[in-house]
């Protein structure tokens, strides 16, 4: 029985783990998206070919902000740090007392809670978003930035 449970709880730590990932993406995306600030979504960028491959690349998704220059930097801040709102929800479970009698639910939350810290390119954004906003051009807002290719 405690073997099954065991198994049961690493299922959900690894969905946890990959449903988490993709929340935090998002939630830079969406608070990019707030600040008005173009960005691109990228799944799997360094995708190698299989499914082994696929799943040992990193990062799983990326999201690439696109700003004019002219944003002021609290807003790339705010979107570099936005994944820790991912741990709201476990700690409000855990104020209001939820008991956690399961390794399951314990395996779920260790699981997200992993996924609400941002990453160390999030915390590079954090603390040196001016230098961003300075490298880059300033253009107009809805104009595509220049292909790589150029």
């Amino acid at each position: 029985m405690i073997e099954t449970e065991v198994a049961v709880a690493g299922g959900a730590l690894v969905l946890a783990v990959a449903t988490g990932l993709v929340a935090h993406e998002w939630l830079h995306a969406l608070t990019l998206r707030l600040a008005r600030i173009d960005y691109t979504v990228t799944y799997f960028p360094d995708r190698t070919d299989g499914v082994v491959g696929l799943l040992a690349s990193c990062p799983w998704a990326a999201v690439r902000p696109h700003p004019t220059g002219r944003e002021p930097t609290w807003q790339l801040r705010a979107a570099a740090l936005s994944p820790f709102l991912l741990a709201v929800p476990v700690f409000a479970l855990g104020i209001r007392g939820v008991p956690v009698d399961s390794p399951v639910v314990t395996a779920i939350g260790i699981g997200w809670l992993a996924c609400s810290i941002p990453s160390p390119q999030d915390f590079s954004v954090a603390f040196y978003a001016h230098r961003a906003l300075e490298s880059e051009p300033a253009r107009e807002p809805n104009t595509a930035p220049a292909s790589c290719a150029d």
